[in-house]
């Protein structure tokens, strides 16, 4: 997946209301940008923080840019974009770039309790989860706050097991320090829960790094599930 035009660099002043940061561009510019991050974002928010922008042109919209990237204390990047990972995840799908997940891709498909399943592939029902929490060494944990949503998800898959089809729940570790995935138990028992029963009841579990660059992020090689 490529950005649709170059990221711009800044420095971040601060992010406010969930969805909004001022930022300080190269030139000095004191701007808002689009933060496309509802959650708590722990280490990736600091002032003064190095981050990178998508600028756009686009009528509609009254921010101007929007925050794609972090750079991180020791080098490399995380990407703070929640929505990215979809795009992603369904680009290596289209080119059968996931293994042992092939076959003809679908979006956004309903099932559930009035919920849609990231994606179908070949009759797997495919969930993707943005994992971009780091607390310690080189786990990555999901997550990062309570997501009644993502446990709603696991008891979901794990009914789509019990009837009979293929669930998958997938990681995409958006940082490029870490080198496994885990549970944060601590920050989300419920989530954490609803995970151990999809698990026991057959939803696949899996995860992949990603490559990031400023030009744009691709789905890396497969990482281990810490206790999954």
């Amino acid at each position: 997946m490529r950005f649709a035009t170059p990221l711009v660099p800044a420095t971040l002043i601060r992010r406010y209301k969930r969805f909004l940061a001022d930022v300080r561009l190269e030139d000095g510019r004191e701007v808002t940008a689009h933060c496309p991050n509802p959650g708590a974002m722990t280490g990736q928010a600091a002032p003064g923080g190095r981050i990178w922008l998508e600028p756009n042109d686009d009528p509609r919209k009254k921010l101007k840019f929007g925050w794609r990237l972090a750079e991180l204390p020791g080098g490399g990047f995380v990407c703070v974009d929640t929505g990215l990972p979809n795009r992603v995840v369904g680009e290596a799908l289209r080119a059968g770039a996931v293994p042992g997940v092939t076959g003809e891709v679908r979006s956004e498909v309903a099932y559930g309790a009035g919920s849609r399943v990231d994606f179908v592939v070949g009759g797997a029902f495919v969930e993707v989860k943005a994992v971009t929490l780091r607390r310690s060494g080189t786990l990555a944990e999901f997550p990062d706050s309570v997501t009644a949503r993502g446990a709603r998800h696991m008891s979901e898959l794990a009914e789509v097991v019990r009837g009979g089809g293929r669930a998958v729940l997938l990681y995409l570790l958006q940082r490029d320090d870490c080198d496994a995935v885990g549970i944060a138990r601590d920050i989300d028992p419920a989530y954490a829960a609803a995970f151990d029963t999809a698990r026991a009841a057959g939803v696949e579990v899996r995860a992949h790094a990603t490559r990031i660059d400023t030009g744009g992020i691709a789905l890396g090689q497969a990482v281990p599930v810490a206790g999954g």
